[in-house]
């Protein structure tokens, strides 16, 4: 019973068909899944990283509020600009090299407040 009590709610109705039983909303217009942009201050920080790398830099793009494929094409964008390769791993871009200066440039012409972090 205690399973039945936890699992609740509507599950289908005549009106809108398939229901989402966290939300209650339809299954088209639940939102339960997305990931939500992250709450930061909107200043989105760009710096340089080495350690655990064998020497190698990486810039690291943090604080950009977006999220899923628009945050994931912003990364494959900003790679093609700056000509090299990099990840996107857990909502912070890493390119490869010392991209700082081309990166904070691109980042203010397409309108997002950047700052530079560290040396």
């Amino acid at each position: 019973m205690a399973k039945r009590e936890k699992q609740g709610g509507l599950v289908y109705s005549t009106e809108f068909g398939r229901t989402c039983p966290e939300c209650r909303e339809p299954i088209d217009n639940c939102r339960c899944g997305e990931p939500e942009a992250p709450q930061g201050d909107g200043i989105v920080r760009v710096s340089r990283e080495s350690k655990g790398r064998g020497g190698k830099v990486v810039t690291l793009v943090s604080g950009i509020p977006l999220v899923g494929a628009e945050l994931k094409t912003l990364a494959k964008e900003l790679k093609k600009k700056c000509g090299v390769g990099g990840a996107l791993k857990d909502g912070v871009i890493e390119i490869q090299g010392e991209q700082r200066d081309l990166l904070v440039s691109e980042l203010t012409r397409r309108g997002f407040t950047v700052k530079k972090v560290g040396g």
